[in-house]
């Protein structure tokens, strides 16, 4: 089952909340009384690539996933701020406006650097942190060019959904090898139009998004989160070894997890073994 919820972020943004929760069983706590979790999508995606991990979680906690501004379905707004404060601003509002802080912040990408953002500046609000696959090191301007680059390559307007998971997931030059499940990630991403199926964001807020980070590094923000802290990267994902484990030094109260088998998309492409990576953390945090 599952509910949306409207809440107001920065600047008036109307943004779509997605609270996942199965029937109540008797020897479960009330929604209202489990633990939150917040959970954060990376750039491009949307709360509804949650939907595997919140089932799950929703068992003891009360799952909620956010489409961040310019996602899914929350405001598009060409005049909206695309910051990485604004971005900050709107998770610290869904945690209010739900009443689910002290909450866990489980973050992808994109998603991540806004949770460890949010947990150095509001320490009350976020209870522990899981990084999906974020580096902290700063990326610079070539790789913001290949992303436009990439974006100008997609062949939009895909004619059909078989279009967009092929390409997506076998055509696309940045795919190394076929993998369905990037093809499946980008379909969630697409919505018919008159013309055929395009993304439900605009790819120029995405570029926009992305600018505000990809500039600077993002250690020092790193080592102001004092909540336990958790890193997972998938073994072929974006995130390297070496980088990963700097990230838990630096981390006051870090811990490492990995995930064979997997790309940048870790919870999407091993969805079980992202849940065997990331649950004995949650249970030392419910018991600690």
């Amino acid at each position: 089952m599952v509910r949306r919820i409207d809440v107001t972020g920065a600047g008036g943004v109307r943004l779509a909340a997605w609270e996942f929760a199965d029937p109540p069983k008797t020897d479960q706590p009330r929604a209202s009384e489990a633990p939150g979790v917040l959970l954060l999508h990376g750039l491009m995606g949307r709360a509804s690539h949650w939907a595997s991990t919140a089932r799950w979680l929703s068992e003891r906690h009360r799952a909620v996933a956010l489409d961040q501004r310019g996602h899914g379905q929350s405001d598009k707004a060409p005049e909206a701020e695309y910051t990485r404060e604004a971005y900050v601003e709107d998770a610290e509002a869904a945690l209010d406006q739900l009443g689910l802080g002290p909450a866990v912040v489980i973050g992808h990408a994109m998603g991540a650097l806004t949770g460890w953002q949010l947990a150095a500046k509001r320490p009350d609000l976020v209870r522990a942190l899981i990084i999906c696959d974020m580096r902290a090191s700063a990326l610079g301007a070539a790789s913001q060019r290949e992303w436009e680059d990439w974006f100008r390559a997609w062949p939009t307007p895909f004619a059909t959904l078989a279009d967009v998971r092929k390409w997506f997931g076998e055509d696309d030059p940045w795919v190394e090898r076929r993998t369905p499940s990037r093809g499946e990630f980008y379909a969630e991403v697409m919505h018919e139009s008159p013309d055929g199926w395009r993304p439900v964001f605009e790819p120029r807020q995405m570029l926009k998004s992305r600018q505000t980070w990809v500039y600077d590094a993002h250690w020092e923000e790193l080592a102001q989160v004092r909540c336990p802290a958790l890193v997972v990267r998938g073994l072929d994902g974006e995130l390297g070894r070496a980088e990963a484990q700097e990230m838990v030094r630096v981390l006051p109260r870090g811990q490492y997890a990995e995930v064979a088998d997997a790309g940048h998309l870790v919870h999407y492409d091993q969805p079980e073994a992202w849940r065997v990576a990331i649950e004995p953390f949650l249970d030392g945090v419910l018991t600690g």
